[in-house]
């Protein structure tokens, strides 16, 4: 890989599994010094928990996301020790982003794995279970989707909040709304309307008042200029001001995720191929879609990590 041309991307919500990372710790001490850190700040063992399950456990938001940052980061620290090269430019859909700071030095490790717990927490309660979902909308055009949202609003609120792909929008808002949204991107056309197993309506407008109480959160924490630029989810931008990147974190809970723009953008400044560090390889697949002449690789088990560095 040349780190010139290189990007590195992370996972967000969904890419966990129960057992993931096994392998590579029986063989790195240092990735299950990640773990203990991340369980010393969050107060139950995290190692014990991805390795056991049980899995509706792990797929718990507050516990989900700090899972995933840590694997992330675990994988990228080891990457690091067996002289890894720095990539030119960095992002992450969603929860991934806090993954790509805390890569890029923008937030410490233990800052990091404590804010998504919370971000997790606050994204769960803010609306009650059964009253906001999301779905995944299959095989029709941005705008259609965006108009089917539009007219499925009545008294509620849905919207597109994730393009994940060409021809793959999610949706988000109350469950009535999400509902009576995707009734109509069937009628008009789409291939599939699928409710997704959240119990949340991340990214909708549902979520500002779970944005509002993690500002406080934030205001907390250390964040350092970023060493390495990382696009942000909220503005599409590489930022070096720590007090925007706080505040564009504080909007991305709220907005939505333009993961085929952040793509695009890479191959637009020269990137060539992307890594995807992280459990999964849901990015890897997305990328497939939205620039099929990139190369992708993902780095999360022992023979990807030496695919990579060689």
């Amino acid at each position: 890989m040349n780190p010139s041309h290189t990007g590195f991307i992370f996972p967000g919500q969904g890419s966990q599994k129960v057992g993931m990372l096994a392998d590579l710790a029986e063989g790195h001490a240092q990735v299950i010094e990640t773990f203990t850190l991340a369980s010393d700040v969050l107060g139950y063992d995290l190692w014990a928990l991805i390795q056991g399950g049980p899995e509706g456990d792990l797929a718990k938001t507050d516990i989900q996301q700090p899972a995933i940052l840590t694997a992330s980061v675990a994988i990228w620290q080891l990457w690091k020790a067996k002289g890894g090269f720095d990539p030119a430019i960095m992002a992450g859909h969603s929860l991934g982003e806090y993954s790509a700071l805390t890569c890029a030095g923008v937030l410490s490790f233990t800052d990091a794995v404590g804010l998504v717990q919370k971000r997790g927490q606050y994204m769960q309660t803010t609306v009650p279970i059964g009253e906001g979902g999301m779905a995944a909308i299959v095989g029709l055009d941005d705008e259609k989707v965006v108009a089917a949202c539009e007219q499925a609003k009545e008294d509620e609120e849905v919207a597109a909040v994730n393009f994940n792909s060409p021809g793959q929008v999610v949706i988000s808002g109350h469950t009535k709304a999400v509902a009576r949204a995707s009734e109509l991107c069937k009628e008009a056309g789409a291939k599939r309307a699928l409710p997704l197993p959240v119990s949340a309506p991340f990214h909708s407008i549902l979520m500002k008042p779970a944005a509002e109480k993690f500002f406080l959160d934030l205001k907390t924490v250390q964040f350092n200029p970023p060493e390495i630029p990382v696009i942000q989810n909220y503005g599409l931008e590489s930022v070096s001001d720590p007090d925007k990147i706080r505040e564009n974190l504080v909007s991305q809970i709220y907005n939505c995720v333009p993961w085929v723009d952040t793509i695009n953008k890479f191959s637009n400044i020269g990137i060539t191929q992307v890594a995807e560090f992280g459990p999964g390889r849901v990015l890897a697949g997305l990328n497939k879609r939205i620039q099929p002449e990139m190369a992708v690789m993902t780095v999360n088990d022992c023979a990807s990590l030496q695919d990579a560095l060689a």
